[in-house]
């Protein structure tokens, strides 16, 4: 089975620059956007193939999330825990046989910090959520965190050290959700490998020279581990400051 995350930082914006060309190529089973920036009717996709379920926020022009998937879900949630109702539309649960699928866009703390202390709350609500989900089925996490875990997760970690994405208490929250019986996909395959980012900023020359930042994930229950045949970040594909991250599991 293939997966594919993306923050396509405006789903409108981003079909004009070739996401549905990617879309066909990679072929995924299960496709999942963030940051889709629409409403309800402003965009008609024609996936052949793939049942659509999104999760529109309330704001205009703001947040979003959105799955494409192959095969139909037993569940659809739209928040969290028992509260239905998430009005920036930043995260979609679709429960399969085998395994939860957890589309997240993680809420950014701001460049001056204001939204760190919501944001490190939002943290301890996820894991607590994953946990719960986890002593049911498997889970897969994926999307945009809006974290750099390691020093080796973003070019200049020196200078980003207590910057939005680098702050201690992100960082520590990813680690206890990892340690709460989860892994990164990527860096379990990859543990040393630099220089692999997937977000870049729109100052000039900034993707070119890749300096960036690595935020967006593939988390997994740890028993799914012995399933997951590679994990891939398609840095070569444009049309967002972010990129797609991709993983291969055995169901």
């Amino acid at each position: 089975m293939k997966l594919v995350s993306w923050n396509v930082n405006g789903l409108r914006a981003n079909v004009a620059k070739g996401f549905l060309t990617y879309f066909e190529k990679v072929d995924a089973d299960l496709f999942c956007i963030q940051e889709t920036k629409l409403q309800e009717g402003q965009i008609t996709l024609d996936l052949e193939g793939y049942e659509q379920y999104w999760n529109y926020a309330e704001r205009k022009g703001y947040s979003g999330t959105a799955v494409f998937t192959k095969k139909t879900p037993l569940s659809v949630t739209y928040g969290l825990d028992q509260d239905d109702s998430e009005p920036e539309g930043r995260i979609l649960t679709l429960e399969f046989e085998e395994f939860y699928l957890i589309n997240v866009y993680t809420p950014n703390s701001k460049r001056d910090l204001t939204r760190l202390g919501e944001r490190l709350e939002w943290e301890d609500r996820i894991r607590h959520y994953m946990i719960i989900l986890d002593a049911i089925k498997p889970v897969i996490l994926c999307g945009d965190l809006n974290v750099a875990h390691q020093e080796i997760d973003l070019k200049n970690w020196k200078s980003n050290r207590g910057n939005s994405g680098f702050t201690d208490g992100e960082r520590t929250k990813m680690t206890n959700l990892l340690e709460a019986g989860f892994v990164d996909s990527f860096r379990y395959l990859y543990p040393e490998k630099e220089d692999v980012y997937t977000w870049w900023s729109y100052m000039s020359k900034v993707r070119e020279r890749n300096i960036g930042w690595r935020i967006d994930y593939f988390i997994l229950s740890e028993r799914l581990v012995s399933s997951l045949i590679d994990a891939q970040v398609h840095s070569e594909i444009m049309g967002s400051d972010h990129c797609p991250v991709f993983i291969e599991i055995e169901v």
